[in-house]
């Protein structure tokens, strides 16, 4: 496994912009929230550590993986004024194909929101074979796919804002 020992969530500061003047949405899943409330804590703690303030920054939980799609575009109409968006999930490999169902709804639900709004939304959905996995990505051996979510929110919003025209 090329990730084995690896904390991959490391990140340089000084080359994230500050993200004190933008707004972010989290949408977070409350199935496995083990596992989903690691990735919030590594999502908030790298927003904040990067200049985000706390009212700028808004949380939702929906029930499981499958309705941050909707979560995450019903955030975006409401809060017309958000720099990006970042969902939180995991899918873990079950019995059934139930797993890969899942998980291709919401890869391909969350890619549509990305071309149909002008907000962008951050893909932090693990879809890992079993707990450990997870757990290790959520905080543990492998660093907090959460806070690579926020990092790459800093940097779509920042983006977003310099595409403008």
């Amino acid at each position: 496994m090329a990730t084995a020992g690896n904390n991959l969530s490391a990140y340089d500061k000084a080359t994230i912009p500050n993200s004190k003047d933008f707004k972010f949405g989290i949408v977070v899943s409350e199935w496995n929230d083990e596992i989903t409330e690691g990735l919030f804590k590594g999502a908030f703690d790298a927003l904040k550590d990067c200049g985000a303030i706390n009212d700028n920054i808004v949380r939702w939980n929906v029930p499981g993986a499958f309705e941050l799609i909707y979560g995450a575009k019903k955030m975006t109409q409401a809060y017309d004024m958000l720099d990006a968006v970042i969902v939180i999930g995991t899918v873990i490999q079950g019995e059934t194909k139930h797993f890969d169902f899942v998980c291709e709804g919401v890869t391909q639900g969350i890619k549509d929101l990305n071309l149909q709004q002008d907000i962008p939304v951050i893909f932090c959905v693990l879809t890992d074979n079993n707990i450990e996995q997870s757990r290790a990505r959520s905080g543990g051996i492998h660093g907090n796919k959460g806070t690579e979510a926020a990092i790459a929110a800093i940097k779509m919003a920042q983006l977003r804002k310099d595409a403008k025209f």
